[in-house]
């Protein structure tokens, strides 16, 4: 009982840094940028009715839908977005349209996440840096330099991993919340008439009497649930228990003392309206606090940097990316892991977007289409999963997702106001990974169909080959081909150039899975062709390490006994050459190709050792 209540506690502690770095930075910059919009006039029933708003939409969006509803949609013990989407698309297998249409929305949702990535850091760094800028004008200069350089730093040690200094994440942010709620309720002493705003009476009362503006301004709300995806993102690590005991408990209570101690500041003092979360603090408190801040934002920023290091691995292995390189930079973690093109390439992004928008007010415009788009997206996913995967009754599920989803198109609406000003930037990005992804699936799809027309059967083929057997050597060859059953192009050039035919021969097909995990026990299924070769299909999760060599090496007991100092792996490495005619367009398939040629070798991927592979390649016209 004490080990279960002292883990609960260290994955509570954890889940603060993880899972809430994000939202509990919005408090730099959301009630800011609604008063700064210049949509709402500056009166005590309005800051009464806008914190209703907040109160509200945290309520709604985070406690009801994410923490009550998604939460419940785990994907084995799973969550995420792509752990979402495989759910809903084996909920509809059996409707292969729905399903092929569900993928593409869950893909392009999945698309978006790297819009808010390169958001999210950006706002939050830039907004806790604008604090100087409360300490002394001057300081205003050093803003944007000094905002690239904690980014340069954030992203040249996630090669070293976060194993190290990840321990400190949760206390420091526990640290975080805590002075928010101190400084809340230190400015709510003077005016504690301003709880009252909890009522959701003034929310109501202000939407009815500024429809319009409300409708406006919504874009501007929406911020203060920043970062709410990661709850549903985060569940594989923590579970619901202490993600749901973290935001109850410290993370709710103190976003909203924190946002209603800005609103009494307000009342008695409109002219803080510039930067009502720095002005709370008094004089002697500003430095820490800007310090303070920034190690904060730096820590949400290290989450979704996490995060896009697992979406894209989870990406790779259902096959909408091309393999890159993936470096584990923990022995004792699975999940750490560093894929250095995502990292200097979310690096790039997010100094663009520093440079181009050069302040978190005008980092504001831009944010919001793409995660409420997001959002939608989830709620959408989340029908098809209760709905089909779970079996309950349609009107209970429309009842259980309708009223989120009237909510999610509102905030989509409103935020599509802001396209022109900024709302272009995460859009763009996310259309650009999504041409990717679809690019890369269809080529695969094409190239495989091609590689299937001109391939052989493989069980025929050996029983001909054994008829007249060529010299067999020493040791054993294992093929890696993408088709089970089929020869492989490796095997047909190693008999044609080199005449000879190993000892034992082993195909292996690696597949991937809509699900997170395959077991160990579930990972092979082995067949015997006879004359000491084998057909073996390794099975592993979207979130497994492909581990071939180690798979192996348990098939001992199933009569395939692999010596590692004896083994060879032979792999087919075509050569894409784009063709006029059918396929994809022309650019497609010139994208394709050099995506296909840029993609880390399967060796690496399949952690193969680096002295036992030999590649043998052909050019395949598509």
């Amino acid at each position: 009982m004490q080990n279960n209540r002292s883990s609960l506690a260290a994955l509570t502690l954890g889940a603060f840094g993880v899972v809430y770095g994000d939202i509990g930075t919005s408090v730099l910059y959301a009630l800011k940028e609604v008063f700064g919009t210049g949509h709402v006039p500056f009166t005590p029933a309005n800051v009464y009715g806008v914190l209703s708003l907040f109160f509200w939409t945290i309520t709604v969006i985070v406690s009801l839908k994410y923490v009550s509803l998604v939460l419940r949609a785990d994907n084995n013990g799973e969550g995420g977005l792509v752990a979402m989407l495989a759910l809903a698309s084996q909920s509809v297998k059996d409707r292969p349209k729905l399903r092929a249409i569900l993928l593409l929305i869950g893909i392009f949702g999945t698309c978006l996440f790297y819009g808010d990535g390169v958001i999210t850091p950006a706002i939050s760094v830039l907004s806790a840096v604008e604090g100087l800028e409360v300490v002394a004008p001057r300081f205003k200069d050093w803003v944007i330099p000094l905002t690239i350089a904690i980014l340069f730093g954030l992203f040249a040690v996630q090669k070293r991993g976060t194993s190290g200094i990840g321990r400190f994440f949760g206390p420091i942010t526990l640290v975080w919340f805590l002075t928010l709620a101190a400084l809340g309720i230190w400015q709510i002493a003077d005016h504690p008439e301003i709880l009252t705003a909890l009522s959701p009476h003034h929310a109501l009362r202000f939407m009815l009497v500024n429809p319009g503006t409300t409708f406006i301004i919504l874009g501007a709300v929406v911020l203060c649930v920043t970062g709410a995806e990661a709850l549903y993102a985060d569940l594989g690590h923590f579970g619901k228990t202490p993600i749901r005991l973290a935001w109850f408990t410290v993370v709710m209570p103190s976003l909203t003392l924190n946002y209603f101690g800005q609103g009494a500041l307000l009342l008695s003092n409109p002219e803080a309206v510039k930067n009502p979360f720095y002005m709370m603090a008094p004089d002697w408190a500003l430095l820490p606090l800007v310090g303070l801040a920034t190690v904060a934002t730096v820590i949400a920023s290290q989450a979704l940097i996490t995060g896009a290091f697992s979406v894209t691995k989870q990406a790779i292995q259902l096959g909408y990316l091309p393999r890159l390189q993936i470096r584990h930079t923990s022995v004792r973690e699975i999940g750490q892991i560093y894929l250095p093109a995502v990292n200097w390439g979310l690096f790039v992004a997010i100094v663009m977007a520093v440079v181009l928008f050069r302040s978190s007010s005008n980092l504001a415009a831009a944010y919001g289409i793409a995660v409420t788009l997001d959002m939608l997206i989830t709620t959408v996913l989340t029908f098809f999963v209760i709905r089909y995967g779970w079996g309950y009754p349609l009107a209970l599920c429309i009842a259980a997702t309708g009223f989120f989803f009237v909510v999610d198109i509102v905030f989509l609406s409103s935020n599509l106001l802001k396209f022109v000003d900024g709302g272009w930037f995460p859009l763009a990005i996310g259309a650009a990974i999504f041409t990717l992804m679809t690019t890369w699936k269809s080529g695969r799809q094409i190239l495989h169909d091609k590689l299937r027309e001109q391939s052989l059967e493989l069980e025929p083929f050996l029983q001909s080959v054994f008829d007249a057997p060529p010299a067999r050597v020493e040791g054993t060859a294992v093929f890696l081909t993408a088709d089970i059953g089929t020869v492989p192009n490796a095997l047909l050039h190693n008999l044609k150039h080199n005449k000879v035919l190993h000892e034992h021969n082993v195909f292996v097909t690696v597949q991937a899975h809509e699900v997170p995990w395959i077991q160990i026990d579930k990972r092979a299924e082995v067949k015997s062709l006879g004359n000491h070769c084998w057909q073996i299909v390794l099975h592993y999760g979207f979130k497994n390490d492909p581990n071939v060599p180690k798979a192996l090496g348990r098939l001992r007991e199933l009569g395939c006994d692999l010596d590692p100092m004896a083994t060879s792996y032979f792999l087919s490495r075509e050569v894409v050459v784009p063709t006029i005619g059918a396929g994809m367009a022309q650019w497609r398939e010139k994208l394709y190709a050099q995506m296909h040629h840029n993609a880390s070798a399967a060796a690496d991927f399949l952690m193969l050792p680096n002295n036992a592979v030999v590649e043998l390649g052909s050019k395949i016209e598509i």
